[in-house]
């Protein structure tokens, strides 16, 4: 259960330095597996460096562009020696060949499949689209990994409040048949900082 308490150290842990430790192209590049980590994910443009960035308080840790794809490599971020936060590369679309997406695909997969410190995946999802089909690919890779995951919404700011209670109700609905899922939801804005110290206060809990 969420209280003000549990919201006060998420905050105090996320408060903490943060700094980038290195873009990993392929699995032999990872840093060792020292501390738990916490991975986002989505599709491209979702604004999962924006999310990043807001979390940790910062402008421009994690490189944001509107240019979707972006992020080409598995971004380490290294939060005061505690935890790798992992920024992947957006899936659904990108402006490069697909042999790069195809690489980039198969070293996800790997990284997901065979992490042992991987305490949890953030999917993000556009409040204003809901689940699509490539969304729906990644939940089933991670339920057969047994990688727990959770649904985080994002620019909830740009959508009215029965639009968001539509996009939760249904997405709670899908999640049921989805053994690796976080049952919740969260409705998050960068933007408004909306559930910004919900999710702080969970990865705290998750990775402690």
């Amino acid at each position: 259960m969420e209280t003000a308490e549990n919201h006060d150290e998420g905050r105090k842990f996320f408060a903490k330095p943060c700094n980038f430790v290195k873009g990993v192209v392929a699995l032999s590049e990872l840093p060792d597996d020292d501390r738990p980590e916490i991975a986002f994910v989505g599709r491209s443009n979702v604004g999962k460096s924006t999310l990043i960035n807001a979390l940790l308080g910062r402008k421009d840790l994690a490189r944001t562009s509107n240019t979707p794809g972006r992020t080409q490599e598995l971004n380490f971020f290294d939060l005061d020696g505690q935890i790798y936060i992992v920024d992947l590369p957006g899936y659904g679309f990108a402006k490069v060949s697909k042999d790069k997406v195809k690489k980039w695909t198969q070293l996800m997969k790997s990284y997901l499949k065979g992490r042992p410190t991987l305490r949890g995946v953030f999917i993000l999802v556009d409040s204003r689209h809901g689940l699509k089909p490539s969304d729906s690919e990644m939940m089933s890779l991670l339920d057969e990994a047994a990688v727990p995951y959770r649904i985080i919404f994002t620019k909830s700011d740009k959508i009215k409040s029965e639009q968001a209670e539509t996009v939760t109700k249904k997405s709670k609905e899908t999640l049921q048949s989805h053994a690796a899922a976080f049952p919740d939801t969260l409705m998050t804005s960068a933007a408004k900082g909306q559930g910004l110290d919900e999710l702080k206060s969970y990865i705290h809990t998750i990775v402690q």
